[in-house]
């Protein structure tokens, strides 16, 4: 069995651990069976240990009940950058394993319940565990949305952007952010009412900017380029300026670019569609 997901940003500012969008990069798990394993991978990933030890190979694993098989993975999805890398890969490994419920099985592995939703559903979507199951629901988004996004060389695992979020927020800080949920929902849903407070946040990415002190002046030369909005894509570094037509997309990639430059960060800027289809699988 082939199985393709794509890559999720989440969050979209406001909208911690809720919200996610699937993007256009994809990884895909071709599985078939074997007296023995035998893994390989190519693209982004393909330094990390063929064995094992592989997340494709623990998810098919946990579905099959045992690793007589032959496993390949292809990937678009840089890993380590906030795009759900890893809720991708264990979407499209768990599918091409045959499992029943692979958004269900991907969340688990990966623990974010909005990029496993984001990357087995497609589009936009809200998502959360209830009594340890996930639930997820797509939300509209508006077809001209185009979606930039700056992706740093440099990696920033999740724990330990994680470790720098407080037990408690602020009541003061909970409500901003659930009136600027609003916000973000209603304009990603008609993009004439999107606006850049819809991408404000108070709960993590000004605590995260601490481990990534380049990301506020990003964020910034995002909008004055012309993304309405700008955020962190996950726990980061990946940043995500969100425009409102191809042409104002092209002008933030560009100007992604010469940002990244002018503050001494490799790394690329690129334009996505958001994905509407999410996992996908064919046999063969």
């Amino acid at each position: 069995m082939r199985a393709r997901a794509p890559a999720s940003t989440s969050n979209l500012g406001p909208g911690f651990d809720v919200l996610g969008l699937a993007l256009g990069l994809y990884v895909e798990v071709t599985l078939s069976p074997a007296e023995r394993l035998a893994v390989s991978t190519s693209g982004e990933g393909s330094d990390f240990p063929a064995d094992s030890s592989h997340l494709a190979v623990r998810v098919a694993a946990s579905v099959l009940g045992h690793e007589d098989f032959e496993i390949e993975v292809t990937s678009q999805i840089p890993p380590g950058r906030g795009l759900g890398s890893s809720a991708a890969l264990a979407a499209a490994a768990a599918a091409a394993a045959g499992a029943a419920d692979p958004l269900g099985l991907a969340a688990r592995f990966d623990g974010h319940a909005e990029n496993a939703a984001a990357s087995v559903l497609g589009g936009l979507i809200a998502a959360t565990f209830v009594a340890g199951e996930v639930v997820a629901r797509h939300l509209r988004l508006d077809p001209g949305i185009e979606v930039v996004v700056l992706i740093p060389e440099r990696t920033l695992e999740t724990k330990t952007a994680r470790a720098l979020l407080p037990d408690s927020v602020p009541f003061a800080d909970a409500v901003f952010n659930l009136g600027r949920l609003g916000l973000l929902v209603a304009g990603l849903a008609d993009r004439t009412g999107l606006s850049a407070a819809a991408g404000e946040d108070r709960l993590h990415q000004n605590r995260r900017s601490a481990l990534y002190p380049e990301a506020p002046e990003l964020l910034e030369r995002l909008r004055e380029a012309g993304a309405v909005l700008s955020c962190w894509s996950g726990a980061g570094p990946s940043l995500v300026g969100i425009c409102t037509s191809p042409e104002a997309a092209a002008r933030v990639r560009d100007a992604g670019e010469t940002a990244l430059s002018a503050v001494g960060l490799p790394g690329r800027a690129v334009a996505l569609r958001p994905d509407l289809v999410g996992l996908t699988v064919t046999s063969g």
